[in-house]
């Protein structure tokens, strides 16, 4: 069961950077009007992926200002969720899987 819930919180963790990635992605090919905005489909797709993204990115901009106009947030939390995928999650979860083992 342990190993279960590590994989289904890892796995939300992994969608979450894929969001973050494609996200930024997404902005910086609005941004150079590769696409645009008044495609439906692209409206949307920006709209679900800010709306997923902002209350994990809102924080560290509120820290951390865009430097020279390109907003370094994402880079901050991929790191941030990298170390909590590698570090934390085995922390968390070992005792949890040793005891219903």
């Amino acid at each position: 069961m342990g190993s279960f819930l590590l994989y289904i919180v890892d796995g939300l963790l992994q969608l979450l950077a894929l969001a973050i990635i494609v996200s930024a992605i997404l902005s910086w090919l609005v941004a150079f009007d590769v696409i645009n905005l008044r495609n439906q489909f692209v409206y949307n797709l920006a709209r679900f992926l800010d709306a997923v993204t902002r209350p994990v990115l809102r924080p560290v901009q509120k820290i951390i200002p865009p430097i020279g106009g390109v907003d370094i947030s994402p880079i901050i939390v991929l790191l941030i969720l990298q170390g909590i995928r590698i570090y934390l999650l085995p922390l968390l979860f070992g005792p949890i899987i040793g005891v219903l083992h």
